[in-house]
Formats: C-alpha cells, sequence, structure tokens
C-alpha cells in the first residue's frame, strides 16, 4: 500500500509571494527521492500562508529513509527560515474498507 503524506507549512507573509520558488526548490529533492510517486503542494482558499503539500511514496519505508536525510546537514533545506512556525506533518498508509455492506439482521 502507498504512503500518503501530508507536509503542513504556514508562510511568513513577508515571503508569500515567494512561496512557489521556495517550495519548487526544497520539493525538487523530494521529487527525485527513489519511492516519490508524486507530488502537489495545495493552497488554502481561506488563507493563502497556508499550504499542504501531499506526497505519494510507493512504502512508508521510502517516506522513512528520505525523512532522514532530511535531518541530515545535506538534506537540510532553506524552507525554515520562510516559515511562520514548524511545520506538521502526518503519514497515512492504512486505509478503511468502506465497501462493507451492512448487516440485515
Amino acid at each position: 500500500m502507498p504512503a500518503i503524506v501530508h507536509f503542513e507549512v504556514r508562510f511568513n507573509p513577508d515571503y508569500r509571494a515567494d512561496a512557489a520558488k521556495y517550495l519548487s526548490e526544497t520539493l525538487a529533492a523530494t521529487r527525485a527521492w527513489p519511492g516519490n510517486l508524486g507530488i502537489e503542494a495545495l493552497v488554502d482558499d481561506a488563507d493563502p500562508c497556508h499550504f499542504l503539500v501531499v506526497e505519494t511514496w510507493a512504502t512508508t519505508q521510502d517516506h522513512d529513509d528520505y525523512a532522514a536525510w532530511r535531518q541530515t546537514p545535506e538534506g537540510k533545506s532553506a524552507l525554515h527560515e520562510v516559515l511562520a512556525g514548524p511545520p506538521s506533518k502526518q503519514v497515512y498508509s492504512e486505509t478503511l474498507p468502506l465497501d462493507l455492506q451492512p448487516s440485515l439482521d
């Protein structure tokens, strides 16, 4: 089962105009990482400084390896310098079956 990662960031308003540049530069390494199946950044309709980056990974281990690399000096990005606060991340790798038929008992 693929892993879906939600990475939420809120840009400092002073850097909002350059958000696409900062995200593109940072996420280029994410796209290139083995096991990354896709990535997109969504803008919150109610807050243009709030973004949800949605990443799809072949496996949770692929994402874990990538996340560990981001903690190294080689993997560190400058994104934290333009954010209004720390990012948050959620990883989803299990699905809940929704096609179950209700019991008629």
